[in-house]
């Protein structure tokens, strides 16, 4: 993982050369200040303590104001897993970073290459994060509410669910509130929704076209309000626990909600710093969102996208759309198949080797 976008190239070269590793790139790290800084450094640390790790070598390039020795230590002080950094100015250049990257990497695979997968029956300690993209008419009556079933599945075996994408609860929040578990998470709630508009106020712009997208109107959404409404479908029935910051850790198990946007590779990242092992995502158009860090479980309602992009699709939600199962026979079929994942089972996005990270920013690039 780089402390700085600087710092990409390097780790890139590194996990072509060395089997069993990954890169954990983005593009941020240098000329940061304040709550910016402080939030790309949270979310760093946690990317690099993700419970998908076996071990993490994080890479700095030397002049950046991200340093690498510091996102190291914060990661040593949160999990006991191997935490390795160095600095390419200072370990002669480019070429010789890589060579000595290399070497390093090589070493955590051939450690973690020993250890033994271990059953478990308890699910208290999964986290699913939640996502849509390209949603349509479908999204909203069959692949959300299969989720939806799915989430309340989890939940109900000790488990977490991460509801996401402030700007797709706009027009549906209160009834999100209804559900938080005291009045005060239901404030919570109310207040990441107002906020996000008082901010797109203060732009003086129309965020139509950009919420619902172009995409969304032309699979037939009219408004962000038909749009939120199918949207927090995903998060079932059960009660709202906790809202929580970008990237934060959650301190509650059952329905989270995270304050991120719509744009997915943004969300999925607060998330995955969160902590979230595995990724569902609902499309009605078809998208490719993955990463390889956590595995993106994808499903359609749409006949036709479930036939042009089968290749991105785990599950078939359009079987709901013809009638040929319920929403509640897909929404088993999804909890089954978290758990054949959650054991090892390679998704189709994994496979393909989609990945996409990028971590909010919240000032101007100085």
């Amino acid at each position: 993982m780089p402390s700085v976008t600087c710092a990409n190239s390097v780790v890139k070269k590194i996990t072509d050369q060395v089997e069993g590793t990954l890169p954990i790139m983005h593009r941020e790290g240098c000329a940061q200040i304040g709550k910016d800084y402080e939030q790309t450094v949270r979310t760093l640390v946690g990317l690099g303590t993700h419970p998908n790790l076996a071990a993490i070598l994080v890479i700095g390039w030397g002049c950046e104001n991200v340093l690498a020795n510091e996102l190291a230590a914060q990661i040593s002080e949160l999990r006991n897993h191997p935490v390795e950094w160095m600095i390419v100015q200072d370990s002669g250049g480019l070429l010789k970073s890589i060579e000595k990257g290399s070497a390093i990497a090589q070493r955590m695979v051939r450690e973690a290459s020993v250890l033994k997968r271990e059953r478990f029956n308890d699910l208290s300690n999964l986290i699913i994060a939640l996502q849509c993209g390209g949603s349509d008419t479908t999204s909203g009556i069959a692949a959300n509410p299969a989720v939806g079933v799915m989430s309340d599945m989890v939940v109900k075996e000790g488990g977490s669910v991460i509801l996401a994408e402030t700007t797709e609860i706009i027009g549906a929040e209160h009834i999100l509130a209804r559900r938080a578990v005291n009045e005060e998470v239901g404030n919570d709630l109310i207040r990441i929704v107002t906020r996000f508009e008082e901010n797109v106020k203060n732009m003086g712009v129309d965020i139509r076209g950009s919420q619902p997208t172009a995409g969304n109107i032309a699979g037939g959404l009219s408004s962000i309000e038909e749009k939120s409404l199918g949207a927090i479908m995903k998060a079932g029935i059960t009660p709202l626990q906790e809202v929580l910051e970008y990237s934060y850790w959650p301190t509650k198990k059952g329905l989270l909600v995270m304050d991120t946007p719509g744009r997915d590779p943004e969300s999925i990242t607060g998330m995955f710093a969160a902590g979230a092992q595995i990724m569902v995502v609902t499309t009605g158009r078809g998208i490719p969102t993955g990463s390889m860090l956590v595995p993106t479980i994808k499903l359609t309602g749409n006949p036709k996208a479930q036939k042009v992009s089968q290749e991105l699709m785990d599950v078939d939600g359009s079987l709901i759309v013809e009638g040929k199962k319920t929403i509640e026979d897909i929404g088993k079929e999804l909890f089954e198949e978290v758990l054949a994942v959650a054991s090892g089972k390679k998704t189709k996005a994994e496979i393909l080797g989609l990945d996409e990270l990028s971590i909010l920013r919240i000032g101007p690039t100085l």
